[in-house]
């Protein structure tokens, strides 16, 4: 068993919702049992999945729904996000009932956050849940060992059923299976999205552009759709957690690109079942823009679980000058430009080092870059 960043004992606090969100099969579930099986606490879990239950906390009726909590510490809630209105339930348990405290799980962002922000508000706290990080790798492996293990991670990402699957065809069929049946089915059951195969479309459009700038009229002409559509598209898919976007970097400098985004997919091994590409490092083609967006989605989790949001930028000019990704923090400006073969020395784009004098620039390889996701 792989120990995962949150432990929900240190997390949750008493007149507080805690809502643990993140994409389907990362390991919410999963995360929550374990914590229920070792608490103290006097608890009930029940799933949102249930259609009683849907019934009881989407009612709004405070007699039902404090009679349901009657005599607990802790009320768990698994797929909370399927149940209309949860937040007004979650409301009522938190202000009726002194001390109580709630776990929440959700899968679907854009929905779970509709319903519980303005009904939450300063009650509740939010935990995200990824894909495995390279972090929590460390509970199990030591740096050596997940040195050796990342072609693995480049073809096949990070979900918890995958890692711990031994065999390379059991891992391609439980990625197929996350994609042909998990992957869009918040977006298809709570947005009421008309083409589930334009959707998957834009996947595989975006899976082939990974790493560079995205044009939505492009887009919207090779899926016969319009820019609307496919921007609203892009938005679903990234509060859902399967891709995230990257924003031109510029601090009004005129050559700087600002106009386009760039979208990376928050685990390798969907991209690649997206694509249906699972072939080896030595077979491919692709493998600068693999190892770009394992280093980008590692540094976002390590970040995000170090309490540091911060926003993911690349910097382009009209004359081709760029960097990979850009942050901006602790009063810096720091560049990182990806390279999977070390044996090419690169140098700063010498428009970045006019602009950007104080700014630092790394060259992110495979023996450099596990300083910046561990």
């Amino acid at each position: 068993m792989i120990e995962r960043h949150y432990d929900l004992e240190q997390e949750i606090r008493p007149g507080k919702v805690l809502l643990l969100t993140g994409a389907r099969q990362v390991g919410k579930t999963t995360l929550l049992r374990r914590f229920l099986e070792q608490t103290s606490l006097r608890y009930k879990l029940d799933s949102g999945d249930n259609i009683r239950m849907q019934d009881l906390l989407g009612s709004s009726d405070f007699d039902r729904i404090l009679a349901y909590a009657e005599g607990y510490e802790l009320i768990a809630i698994d797929e909370a996000q399927n149940i209309p209105d949860i937040g007004t339930a979650l409301k009522i348990l938190v202000d009726e009932c002194a001390g109580i405290q709630i776990i929440a799980t959700g899968s679907a962002s854009f929905e779970l956050s509709r319903q519980v922000g303005e009904p939450l508000t300063g009650r509740k706290r939010t935990c995200h849940l990824f894909p495995i990080a390279q972090k929590e790798m460390l509970h199990k492996f030591n740096l050596h060992e997940l040195k050796n293990q990342l072609e693995g991670f480049l073809i096949y990402g990070a979900y918890p059923e995958v890692v711990t699957e031994p065999s390379a065809s059991g891992k391609k069929e439980l990625l197929i299976e996350l994609v042909d049946s998990y992957l869009l089915k918040d977006i298809l059951a709570l947005e009421k999205v008309k083409s589930p195969r334009t959707l998957l479309d834009l996947l595989k459009l975006l899976a082939f552009q990974l790493g560079n700038e995205v044009s939505l009229n492009e887009l919207a002409r090779q899926l016969h759709i319009d820019v609307k559509t496919v921007a609203r598209y892009l938005d679903l898919l990234e509060k859902s957690y399967i891709i995230l976007r990257s924003t031109g970097f510029s601090r009004n400098l005129r050559k700087e690109v600002t106009s386009k985004h760039r979208y990376y997919f928050v685990d390798n091994g969907i991209r690649n079942a997206v694509i249906s590409r699972f072939n080896p490092i030595s077979e491919r083609d692709d493998i600068g823009a693999l190892w770009e967006n394992f280093m980008v989605v590692e540094r976002h989790k390590f970040m995000t679980y170090s309490g540091q949001r911060i926003p993911l930028y690349f910097w382009r000019t009209y004359s081709q000058q760029e960097i990979d990704w850009v942050e901006e923090r602790d009063g810096g400006l720091f560049g990182y430009e990806c390279k999977w073969s070390t044996r090419k020395r690169v140098k700063p784009p010498r428009e970045w080092v006019e602009h950007y004098k104080n700014a630092e620039f790394m060259v992110v390889t495979p023996e450099t870059g596990y300083e910046l996701i561990l």
